[in-house]
């Protein structure tokens, strides 16, 4: 089918046709970011049920998080500057294609290297998704005000698509295998990969632009060589061989991509996109954001399943406000940024979001359902209130014409962060509870015997040891088990510091690079 390409101009505000358009538009744009959002968290509460399964390492698991993230993050530069070249709605189809592809290699996965390679062909996926359902919307609102809504209902799918991936996955890993948890995004991507074919009229940038080659490939290398560096240091040590290579690879690679795309007639990333303080502020922002949101989300699940013993549906339901609220208060969200502004929507979430992160502290082993509910819920109005305008303030920051980069560069930096979270948090995980297990466990009453088969166990297998905990006797048993939970629980406190701090030094950030008063127009 060939696609009709329309002009970079906006349509006439006064023809009932294109409105009608702009919202189909606007609606195919949230469904893709919700189908390619549904698995995320989705898949993180599923990891106990599939460590199991698949016999993996703590490692392993954050293989399987991080290898849907690290090519969305290295790739959606390059997708973006592809919309641009050959159009949104085609970068958006194949993003549609590669991201269901990736679901049937799951589906049918018996290894983690196969999960892991159905991740990687959905974040492939993702990372055509995400620059082009913004540049759509833009390209569709060229209004402010109307672009801002609508931004909000974007994010509101994003949240949606975390929000019910849980759930979904609870349902289905209770009655049936846990590869089936790829089913509902499969079937969801056909759906509107047939819809988006015959509704979408394509689009691309006026300006002539080229592949940034050498830029796409240091960028690659110096986001997989981090976070490689992250996990495996956990694992390997901070001092092997493969680790030290993986920073000294990220440290020769960054500053040759900076130096790259400065003098490249057509970089990937423009870095004059930084001159702007409110672009800049916003980027950073965005990735210390995701860094905390899904570096928690990882932990909760953690500790929920390992040392609440809850079941997938149960994790799902724990963890619904945390990003529930920003489905039920992306409409309200949306509106309060026309009235007040984006910068000050933006402080008071990120305000919010770390008390809110910072009360996990409160969490013992023991702590109940509502309590946990409570804390759980105050990071998700916080990140709320945060998340839309964040995207706002670095898509109205710059020029129309840049438009389609600026989504890019947000994307990429929120995946950027997303990727560090469960990297960073999972080696505080680990570090911390083998650090302060011996100490819980000489309190605990255990025999000398016992403690020293609890510490074998988790130093060689990692936290998930929790998840299968047995020794010779209930008693002994009960035991173990409250030794570990109170030190699975002291790291988690750790990653709620980290996590908390990071947030309201975000808010630090937003305050004087952003500012709380509504911008000028450009």
């Amino acid at each position: 089918m060939s696609a009709t390409v329309s002009p970079a101009s906006p349509p006439s505000p006064h023809s009932p046709a294109p409105s009608r358009h702009a919202k189909a538009t606007v609606a195919l744009a949230c469904a893709g970011v919700f189908v390619s959002y549904l698995p995320v968290v989705g898949v993180s509460v599923a990891l106990p049920v599939m460590q199991q399964a698949l016999d993996a390492s703590t490692a392993g698991l954050q293989w399987i998080t991080d290898a849907f993230i690290l090519p969305t993050a290295a790739l959606l530069l390059t997708c973006g500057m592809i919309g641009d070249l050959y159009g949104r709605k085609k970068t958006w189809l194949a993003g549609l294609v590669l991201f269901c592809l990736g679901c049937l290699v799951c589906l049918t996965a018996g290894t983690v290297v196969q999960v892991c390679v159905g991740q990687a062909l959905t974040g492939v996926g993702t990372a055509a998704l995400l620059p082009s359902t913004l540049a759509l919307i833009s390209h569709e609102r060229p209004d402010p005000r109307k672009r801002a809504r609508a931004i909000a209902l974007w994010t509101a799918s994003l949240g949606l698509g975390l929000t019910l991936g849980p759930l979904f996955n609870g349902v289905i890993v209770e009655h049936a295998s846990w590869r089936w948890i790829f089913l509902p995004s499969l079937a969801l991507g056909v759906v509107a990969l047939v819809i988006g074919a015959v509704v979408l009229t394509d689009s691309r940038s006026e300006r002539e632009r080229h592949l940034d080659v050498p830029g796409q490939l240091l960028a690659a290398v110096a986001i997989t060589g981090l976070v490689y560096g992250v996990i495996e240091g956990g694992s390997a040590g901070w001092a092997s061989a493969q680790v030290v290579t993986a920073f000294l690879v990220t440290a020769v690679a960054l500053p040759a991509f900076v130096l790259v795309e400065l003098r490249s007639p057509c970089p990937m990333l423009d870095m004059r996109l930084f001159r702007s303080s409110a672009f800049s502020g916003a980027a950073l922002v965005m990735a210390i954001t995701l860094f905390a949101q899904v570096g928690l989300v990882f932990a909760l699940s953690e500790y929920f399943g390992l040392v609440h013993h809850a079941s997938t549906w149960d994790i799902g339901v724990r963890l619904i406000a945390l990003n529930g609220f920003t489905v039920v208060l992306g409409p309200l969200v949306g509106r309060l940024m026309n009235r007040a502004t984006p910068g000050l929507l933006l402080v008071t979430g990120l305000v919010v979001g770390g008390v809110g992160a910072l009360c996990v502290n409160l969490f013992q082993a023991s702590t109940g359902t509502g309590e946990a509910a409570l804390v759980v819920a105050v990071l998700g109005v916080g990140i709320a209130l945060a998340m839309a305008p964040i995207t706002t303030i670095a898509m109205d920051s710059l020029p129309g014409r840049l438009a389609s980069t600026a989504a890019a560069a947000n994307s990429a930096l929120r995946q950027i962060g997303s990727a560090l979270g469960p990297a960073v948090f999972g080696v505080i995980l680990t570090h911390r509870t083998i650090d302060t297990l011996p100490g819980h466990l000489a309190q605990s009453g255990l025999a000398p015997a016992d403690q020293g088969q609890v510490l074998g166990l988790v130093s060689h297998v990692g936290i998930q040891a929790g998840a299968f905990l047995e020794l010779k006797t209930p008693d002994a048993t009960g035991q173990a088990r409250a030794a570990y939970g109170a030190g699975f629980t002291d790291a988690l406190h750790t990653c709620a510091l980290v996590g908390g701090l990071g947030m309201l030094a975000a808010a630090v950030v937003a305050a004087v690079l952003i500012g709380v008063r509504r911008p000028s127009p450009r």
